[in-house]
């Protein structure tokens, strides 16, 4: 990984992005793709979208999703404490105990915490109970509601701290990983894929609002009209205590992207990828999928009149939580296949199932 690409890493992982609010996020994305796109484009949805070799064919999507779950203020009450709706999928009790930002439109990001009252004080009955969101609150340390509305608005939206802590063996965990590996691996991908000299368009896409309903790539894909794409997710670790592999695959942290199989994904995409693999000596992993992608995936197959498309995932721990955990090699082969796969499409190619 080039020193570009790291210091691109450890900024969006830095940067808010909860579904909605992903301006900040794309502004250090657009700043990226600038050093090596031939344009770059964001629309009025938020999505923006890097473009290589723009007049070559086919044109080929690559799309990660940039918004990561959080919580939005819906209530400020009379003591000063903040009162949330979720924005995606969070279990609530990895929320109790957790360090927070809440994203002030005018006064920066404004810290506060996640409690409850102490375990001293709980019923018997409360200790059995699992808490809800809706009864969860923020406390920024304001002395009163008038305080707190002073410096926080209704809709401002939070996230557990940002920020990534390195592991051993080359992993790294924090929040928000899902999904800004996932930008990282389009947008570096990308980058590679220009020192190629590539016959197709690449079109390098950094999706919003997936968290809430698979909605930036609805819109994206829609004008990019892309006749290939290729998604990156991340995908469930299952290296770990209590995840049954028989339900969901032997997958591992540091052995390589997951490729998947099944009926979101083209064979003739897979196809080339594995073999991309085996030519570039690049470590993947095969899992299947039966159903409809829960990421982007499903919604960019059924673009306009369809697109071939393949599905690239990072294996992830711990996932829709302030402690997710991948691995740094896993990113760097995905985006070196991906490149290569953009690389070795040209107009002749035919991926006709």
């Amino acid at each position: 990984m080039e020193d570009i690409e790291q210091k691109f890493l450890d900024q969006i992982l830095a940067t808010p992005s909860p579904s909605g609010y992903e301006q900040p996020i794309q502004a250090i994305v657009q700043e990226y793709a600038a050093t090596f796109a031939a344009e770059v484009k964001r629309d009025w949805h938020g999505n923006l979208t890097a473009i290589v070799n723009p007049g070559g064919s086919p044109r080929i999507m690559l799309a990660g999703h940039c918004d990561q779950i959080g919580l939005l203020v819906k209530n400020i009450d009379d003591r000063g404490y903040l009162w949330v709706h979720a924005i995606g999928g969070w279990d609530p009790m990895i929320l109790l105990g957790q360090g927070v930002q809440v994203w002030t439109k005018s006064n920066g990001a404004i810290s506060g915490v996640i409690a409850r009252k102490p375990i001293h004080l709980l019923t018997p009955d409360e200790r059995k109970n699992v808490p809800e969101i809706k009864n969860l609150w923020v406390d920024i340390g304001a002395a009163n509601g008038e305080e707190a509305r002073s410096v926080v608005s209704i809709g401002d939206p939070i996230t557990v701290q940002l920020g990534y802590r390195p592991l051993r063996n080359g992993l790294i965990s924090g929040p928000g990983m899902d999904n800004k590996v996932g930008v990282w691996t389009v947008m570096t991908a990308a980058r590679r894929a220009s020192k190629l000299e590539p016959r197709a368009a690449i079109f390098a896409t950094s999706t919003v609002q997936e968290e809430i309903g698979l909605r930036g790539v609805q819109t994206s894909g829609f004008a990019t009209d892309p006749q290939l794409g290729i998604v990156v997710d991340v995908t469930h670790a299952t290296d770990c205590p209590t995840i049954d592999e028989n339900q969901y695959g032997r997958i591992k942290l540091g052995q390589g992207p997951v490729l998947y199989r099944g009926p979101n994904v083209n064979p003739r995409v897979l196809e080339t990828l594995e073999r991309l693999a085996r030519a570039e000596r690049i470590p993947v992993q095969i899992n299947a999928l039966a159903t409809a992608a829960s990421n982007d995936a499903a919604e960019l197959q059924l673009t306009r009149g369809g697109v071939a498309t393949g599905l690239v995932c990072i294996p992830n721990r711990y996932m829709h939580s302030p402690v997710e955990v991948v691995s740094i090699s896993d990113l760097d082969h995905a985006a070196n296949l991906i490149a290569h796969f953009c690389a070795s499409v040209t107009a002749e190619s035919d991926f006709t199932p």
